[in-house]
């Protein structure tokens, strides 16, 4: 008996590694581009993959979802390939630093990157199936890695509303529910963000997880695979201008050999394809430019349908478009983009290698000044994408300074961080960092301006010197031994951090005060805003000092122990200027008609940043909450407040404001305040120029573009003495979306642009709009009876990057009241 059951598990093991290797209709029961697959059944037929086809699959788990979803990639290549992948890595990584002598061309295709751009993934599975059969020969000097489902959870949201909605037999109608996602459509990932431009910030973990492998490889060649509108036919590079002028000739030349393969198979088929139009190589942080600035060919293909197509619809023209189509036509390019690689190996690894050669960029050095907490933030950027950094030295630097615009003198200590171009990532470093970026076209397809410097509030020079610096060493942990006698406990207010420490105190019920004003105490000065933790006020907290030790140390923050309240100047701790912080109760509106990226910015601010409990309040049931329930409302910018906002609402609000509340209104969402009850915001409006010589129709958008402002950056006047302003200096540099502009207000201004600031300090702003945005309102607050509105023109958390605004959303949530 034991024999025989011995020889069922050997029998029934040999089956099981040596299954035959099924394509993806036969092993999920239904054809390719008739039905949308759940994640759970791709990640199983990757595994049936990466089984039955076990010497030439390599199949790894890089990390999970927000909602625990594994995000995986697959290794594809000849046995020999497979078995020696790690020697042949680090034999590619060498040629960032001349020395390698690979000849595999290496290419990384992602797919799925917006969730309702579904198609990508039922193509993926369709690929490696080729690859494995009729296209193996590609695999000889090719090493494939191929990302499924770069946003699961994005996916399975479409998938699962669709398959909900969808007809028992297709509907080719476009004004069927199928073809209409509601308010959280699957585009984004959990917290609404856009995958595809986070590459270079890095705030999803998605992004994180995928960049430590991706700085692994390094690719020849990476895709990224989209859809667009239904009406659209098929995208393909070469991509459209502006292109960055660190882009290589070589870069540019590649991406029309691809092209041209492409349109070979499109023409055969008689496939409707364009080139050359709309998606630019400029911002940084997509799944095409980010690769570019890698060393890689990074390539953007759009295929029409999204998340209206469905498995079928009518488009405008009266054609029928099909899930089969739009997944034959993905399948096409991902196996033409391998074709062109295998055939070209050689001289993908010399242009790699020229690449990462040393480059003579106008700016050698930037060098930064600012507090240790933006500093450590901004290295902890550069660590995720492998760019390296120093330490300062002291000298005086001759360069273009980023607070003035102009060229000066800078000094740099032993405090500064100096980033130089002279490293392996240096092509990365310039477009992150340099002040202005070379606009070769003003129609652009996304934000014109970035710079770090300016994104997280830091000081800095360009400069052609090689900076003097020295190994960089981290700061020691700042660690607390409390004194449980001591009077108070006293911290700084200047960074995001410290809004990260404040809100852990306040989740475990310790009270906290700060002060409205500066004040000296044992030859310590600090700034408004600073927060004070008295033993009084705690009194009836178990353990106190030990708690609040615990959480000091955890979050790095140093604290100050006195043993009195009488201050050496400035006001004592008993004063009306030094005041408590509330119990801070925080609601947000959610659906229609807010934006989900503007809210999921909100939502995983508090979330995922300053770990702060959060209400969501849908727009569907608003009108049934008990407002009184929060001191904090928040409604994201949006698209339809118009509708929203009734005269109903407005009073509701307005009566809640008044009884002590506390709003904060962002972005577009402002526009329903306008003449309403007692709001005083008011939008500003300048007279447009008659129209003396007509345009042609084609120069209408250029046109157009003089109205609008494409993400560019702006140097704001700050009052550091108003509670939103607090841990500023007297200016800040703000990150511009539109051309949207308000009044200043009768009084409570606390951060404003300027007539002499009109002019972007880097980005794109059109003339008309140059002259829209002078002496306008950034951020400030009105008092109604005991509550107040804070009104945030500008977008303080746009994508979760521009650090530099944070600051200001926490005092309008712990300062303001």
């Amino acid at each position: 008996m034991k024999k025989l059951l011995l020889a069922l598990i050997v029998f029934f093991s040999t089956f099981s590694f040596a299954q035959k290797l099924q394509s993806p209709s036969n092993f999920l029961g239904y054809k390719i581009g008739s039905h949308f697959s759940r994640h759970h059944q791709v990640i199983d037929y990757f595994k049936h993959v990466s089984t039955a086809a076990a010497s030439n699959v390599k199949l790894v788990e890089y990390g999970k979802t927000n909602e625990k979803r594994p995000l995986v990639l697959a290794y594809i290549s000849s046995k020999e390939n497979i078995e020696n992948l790690d020697n042949i890595r680090l034999e590619h990584l060498k040629n960032t630093t001349g020395s390698g002598a690979n000849n595999k061309a290496i290419v990384w295709l992602s797919y799925n990157v917006h969730g309702n751009e579904s198609v990508g993934t039922e193509a993926a599975m369709q690929t490696i199936y080729e690859l494995l059969t009729s296209k193996k020969t590609y695999l000889e000097n090719t090493i494939i890695i191929l990302d499924p489902c770069v946003n699961p959870d994005g996916r399975d949201r479409y998938v699962n509303w669709y398959n909900q909605y969808k007809n028992k037999d297709i509907t080719i109608d476009p004004n069927s529910k199928e073809h209409h996602e509601e308010w959280w459509n699957g585009r984004s990932n959990h917290y609404m963000f856009d995958l595809n431009r986070d590459w270079a910030w890095l705030t999803q973990v998605e992004s994180i997880k995928r960049l430590k492998f991706y700085n692994k490889w390094l690719p020849h060649i990476h895709v990224d695979f989209h859809e667009q509108g239904v009406d659209s036919p098929y995208y393909f590079a070469p991509a459209a201008e502006p292109y960055h002028e660190a882009i290589t000739k070589f870069q540019r030349d590649f991406q029309t050999t691809i092209g041209k393969n492409h349109a070979k198979y499109f023409n055969k088929n008689g496939w409707l394809y364009f080139t050359k139009e709309v998606f630019d190589l400029l911002y940084p942080s997509y799944g095409d430019t980010y690769p570019t600035y890698n060393g890689s060919i990074g390539m953007t293909y759009e295929q029409g349908g999204s998340g209206r197509a469905g498995l079928a619809i009518k488009t405008y023209a009266g054609d029928i478009l099909t899930l089969q189509d739009r997944y034959s036509h993905h399948l096409t390019t991902g196996i033409s983009t391998i074709e062109v690689a295998s055939k070209n190996g050689k001289k993908l690894n010399e242009e790699f290698k020229k690449f990462y050669e040393t480059k003579n960029y106008k700016y050698n050095s930037y060098v930064l000044n600012g507090s240790e907490d933006k500093i450590t933030a901004l290295t902890k950027l550069l660590d995720q994408h492998q760019i390296q950094y120093q330490q300062g030295q002291n000298a005086n630097l001759k360069g273009y300074l980023f607070n003035t615009s102009k060229t000066g003198t800078f000094k740099s200590t032993t405090s500064s961080l100096v980033v130089s171009t002279k490293q392996p990532k240096s092509t990365l470093v310039k477009v992150l960092f340099e002040p202005k970026t070379k606009l070769t076209d003003s129609l652009t397809y996304d934000i014109t301006a970035w710079s770090l410097p300016y994104a997280y509030g830091l000081n800095g020079v360009a400069t052609t010197a090689i900076a003097p610096s020295k190994t960089y060493e981290k700061n020691n942990l700042k660690t607390n031994s409390l004194d449980p006698n001591a009077y108070a406990y006293i911290t700084d207010w200047n960074s995001i951090k410290d809004a990260k420490f404040l809100a852990a105190v306040l989740q475990e019920k310790i009270k906290v005060r700060y002060s409205k004003t500066p004040f000296k105490m044992e030859g310590k000065t600090y700034n408004r805003g600073s927060l004070i933790i008295t033993k009084l006020d705690n009194s009836n907290h178990k353990s106190f000092a030990d708690e609040l030790e615990k959480i000091a140390n955890a979050h790095e923050k140093k604290l100050f122990a006195t043993k009195t309240g009488f201050v050496d100047s400035g006001k004592d701790f008993g004063s009306n200027s030094v005041q408590i912080i509330s119990d801070t109760k925080v609601a947000i509106l959610s659906g229609k008609p807010t934006s989900t990226l503007r809210f999921g910015e909100i939502w995983h601010f508090f979330e995922e940043q300053i770990n702060y409990p959060i209400s969501v309040l849908d727009a569907n049931y608003f009108d049934t909450v008990n407002l009184s329930n929060y001191n904090i409302l928040i409604l994201p910018s949006g698209s339809n407040y118009s509708s929203f906002m009734t005269s109903k609402r407005v009073i509701a609000i307005h009566n809640w404001v008044e009884n002590g509340g506390n709003l904060i209104v962002m972005g577009k969402a402002l526009q329903s305040f306008i003449n309403k009850q007692d709001f005083k915001i008011k939008k500003k409006v300048i007279e447009q120029d008659s129209i003396k010589n007509p345009k042609s129709y084609e120069r209408n958008e250029r046109e157009q573009i003089k109205n609008a402002i494409t993400g560019a950056i702006f140097k704001t006047e700050v009052d550091p003495t108003h509670p939103l302003s607090y841990g500023y200096s007297n200016t800040y540099f703000t990150l511009k979306l539109g051309s949207d502009a308000y009044e200043f207000l009768e009084k409570g201004n606390a951060v404003y642009l300027e007539e002499q600031n009109s002019k972007p300090v880097s980005g794109f702003a059109g003339s008309n709009a140059q002259k829209k945005v002078q002496n306008t309102l950034i951020y400030g607050t009105q008092s109604l009876k005991k509550g107040n509105v804070t009104y945030m023109v500008d977008n303080p958390l746009f994508r979760g990057f521009w650090e530099n605004g944070k600051l200001f959303f926490a005092n309008a949530i712990f300062m303001v009241n």
